[in-house]
């Protein structure tokens, strides 16, 4: 054919020049959507998560109470009292590196957030920008977290979790005019103490706020309800700082001495009853303590015999607790810092199972039998709560300790009057109280765990100011009032 190889030739270079046209703009195209450069300088409906110099890769958590968009969002937590990183506004430097999450911070985020999703944003680092693959769940993220933010608030607060901070509010009472309800032996105002700033502060919790509490809307919430009680000399304090808090610390002569109907009078050659209840008649309240620092069953062997040993019934709650629950609404159980030899041999007590003598070295040591003791009476209470479907009960966690160089009685002191604690943040996810955690395990008693956010106020203790120790004893187990237990009942009063 004429001119024939001049035109293939010509349509072999249109070809070529298409073939060109064509991968140049596919090309063209994908480096266009792939650079970080060119798709930072378009208009994008989704904004980017910027992060700081110190942020490596981490999982994407909206902040909680916060309502900026997700390009402002930032995050700053306190892990065993040291700041970790920050998200903030500034762009990222060049880094692959990643930043390993905890296991337990991984759980607790999967806790607090709900269900896991099938997809989540990615964090990608880049040389000038950062930017979150997976868009439509990261909208999804932004769109859900008032929801979020109404179920965590709708959830039980957990009041273990916090930090102490300054709060010129603070006392709720006056530790020189709560005489009517305060011993004297724990008013440290009315000792030699001089540095009352422990006085000034305020348990904050993580994520929550805490109710205020006020003795109007507590008796409110108690109408014709009974508290009850029942624990060791640390029960009693905290009973008589929530008189302290009803009454504000002043004299209220309207409030009426029952204590004969729950059976709390002086016994015989007694120097005082074994508890104290008093009602407020205007609601009809009654707050009662009652003495039993093992929370077990005291039987005496001869009750003839002046000098008796006293059978210590392990496997039986108090018989207070048996005779009088019915006629209780809210109950506070504790124990611990009477399981000593020393303690048990002073008081002629004799460790029972089963009605007899103990025989099951398993339970024989002190620590083993407090345990065992404290899961019955748990168990126990646990048994009654279908019959009293409105009693609700409480375990309250130990007390801590603050001796150091010594115990009570080997010239142990707790010297510091100074908080050390304000900003420190209690973050642990269980009980310093092993013990009492596990007691209340699968029961319906609730655990009133105050031990960790006690932990760091060794200042709070009545130390060398006691007036009632012998001289160079130092009491760093009882609180000095107002302190610490006031916040006890605070968590208290926000759980009943």
């Amino acid at each position: 054919m004429k001119g024939g190889p001049y035109k293939l030739r010509r349509r072999a270079k249109e070809l070529s020049l298409i073939l060109i046209v064509l991968v140049g703009a596919t090309v063209l195209l994908w480096t266009w959507d792939r650079s970080p450069v060119l798709t930072s300088s378009l208009p994008s409906k989704n904004k980017l998560l910027h992060l700081s110099p110190d942020i490596k890769t981490v999982p994407l958590e909206p902040k909680r109470h916060v309502k900026e968009e997700i390009s402002t969002l930032t995050r700053s937590e306190v892990i065993n009292n040291k700041e970790e990183h920050h998200f903030d506004e500034t762009s990222s430097t060049d880094t692959t590196e990643t930043v390993p999450i905890q296991k337990k911070e991984e759980e607790a985020t999967k806790h607090k957030h709900g269900p896991k999703r099938e997809k989540t944003g990615v964090i990608k680092t880049g040389s000038s920008s950062t930017q979150i693959e997976e868009t439509k769940n990261v909208i999804l993220l932004e769109k859900t977290s008032e929801k979020e933010e109404k179920t965590v608030e709708n959830q039980a607060c957990n009041h273990a979790k916090g930090k102490w901070v300054i709060d010129d509010r603070r006392p709720l009472y006056s530790g020189f005019g709560c005489k009517q309800w305060l011993a004297p032996m724990w008013a440290c105002r009315l000792m030699q103490r001089q540095d009352f700033a422990f006085e000034k502060t305020r348990w904050q919790p993580k994520d929550c706020d805490m109710e205020e509490f006020e003795g109007s809307k507590f008796l409110a919430r108690m109408r014709d309800k009974t508290l009850a009680f029942v624990g060791d000399s640390l029960g009693r304090q905290q009973f008589q700082s929530l008189m302290c808090m009803i009454t504000a610390g002043k004299n209220s002569s309207d409030v009426l001495d029952v204590g004969k109907e729950y059976g709390l009078v002086i016994p015989p050659g007694g120097k005082r009853p074994n508890g104290w209840a008093y009602r407020f008649p205007s609601t009809n309240t009654t707050v009662i303590y009652y003495w039993s620092s093992t929370l077990c069953d005291l039987e005496p062997l001869n009750v003839k015999d002046p000098h008796t040993e006293y059978a210590m019934h392990l496997d039986r709650p108090p018989a207070f607790l048996h005779q009088f629950l019915p006629k209780i609404d809210v109950v506070v159980l504790n124990s611990g810092h009477h399981w000593n030899r020393g303690k048990l041999m002073a008081n002629r007590w004799v460790m029972y199972v089963g009605g007899v003598p103990n025989n099951n070295s398993k339970i024989a040591d002190m620590g083993s039998a407090k345990n065992f003791t404290i899961h019955s009476t748990v168990k126990w209470v646990d048994s009654q709560l279908p019959k009293y479907p409105l009693l609700k009960a409480f375990y309250r966690s130990i007390s801590p300790r603050h001796f150091v160089n010594g115990d009570w009685n080997t010239g142990g002191s707790c010297d510091n009057t100074t908080p050390m604690s304000i900003g420190k943040e209690v973050l642990q996810e269980e009980s310093s109280d092993y013990s009492a955690a596990s007691a209340v395990r699968g029961t319906g008693v609730k655990l009133l765990d105050i031990t960790a956010l006690s932990q760091v106020r060794d200042e709070g203790h009545i130390s060398q100011f006691s007036i009632t120790a012998t001289p160079g004893v130092q009491d760093c187990l009882h609180w000095c009032l107002p302190g610490v237990p006031d916040t006890w009942n605070e968590i208290l009063f926000a759980q009943i």
